[in-house]
């Protein structure tokens, strides 16, 4: 059986009552699961990634954090004041870093750094955790994302938002800049399939590809077939297949 609880607290950060599901025991490698766009910490149990990874979550392989989002307030908010959403998603950054992973830290004992993974808009906000504190992380698993947060925005950006879009950032990041021994110190996946939805995806996942090789930062860009869409049934067979590389199980 699955070890299963829910913990909220009011976040200091977002000013309002944040939960987290987690799956697991205490000595398994930590993950900390973004959900897909406007979903909560249930996505991964309602969707059934859950049932999906259940051996390694029973036999205490491995240890879920899946978080709440702010979604509806920032990236999905299409008509919303921009700089105002950029601010909403800088604080949301900010609840993850200051109180989720010192959370972590307190409830797994496995001794090591946590991956950040997700699916869909849950890979951005993977990308973003772990590309801006890659000294917090210790990999990264991102299936489908869409990582230039312009595109949320119809092309609007200002300087908070570019610090949550892992394309402009990281396209900027000097080539002697201490991050990216770093990053070579960990262990990085984008994934995307090329059939239905994946589109963007395809788009921001060959370019991120074309700017880490380009600060020869190593990491596994992985494009599926084009019957591969963007859907769970996909992720659910893409997510155990990365997860013992990120988990350093293998090279």
């Amino acid at each position: 059986m699955i070890e299963r609880k829910e913990i909220n607290w009011r976040s200091k950060r977002l000013d309002r009552v944040m939960n987290i599901r987690v799956y697991g025991r205490p000595g398994g490698a930590p993950i900390l699961v973004f959900p897909t766009q406007d979903a909560m910490s249930d996505n991964f149990e309602n969707f059934g990634m859950i049932d999906a990874m259940a051996d390694d979550l029973e036999r205490g392989r491995i240890q879920f954090f899946c978080v709440d989002t702010v979604d509806a307030e920032t990236w999905s908010d299409a008509g919303g004041d921009n700089p105002r959403r950029a601010r909403r998603q800088e604080q949301y950054y900010g609840y993850i870093i200051d109180e989720v992973v010192p959370f972590m830290r307190g409830e797994n004992d496995a001794g090591r750094r946590p991956v950040a993974a997700g699916c869909s808009l849950g890979a951005l906000h993977a990308a973003i955790v772990f590309f801006r504190r890659p000294d917090l992380f210790d990999g990264l698993l991102a299936l489908s994302g869409v990582y230039d947060a312009k595109f949320f925005t119809g092309g609007w950006m200002d300087g908070v938002l570019y610090d949550n879009s892992p394309l402009d950032f990281l396209s900027n990041m000097p080539l002697d800049h201490p991050y990216v021994d770093t990053y070579n110190d960990r262990r990085i996946v984008l994934c995307v399939g090329q059939g239905r939805w994946e589109e963007e995806g395809r788009r921001t996942a060959a370019l991120m590809g074309d700017v880490l090789h380009s600060k020869d930062i190593r990491a596994w860009v992985d494009f599926w077939g084009y019957d591969v869409d963007h859907d769970w049934d996909w992720w659910k067979k893409q997510f155990p297949y990365f997860l013992p590389f990120v988990l350093r199980e293998q090279v």
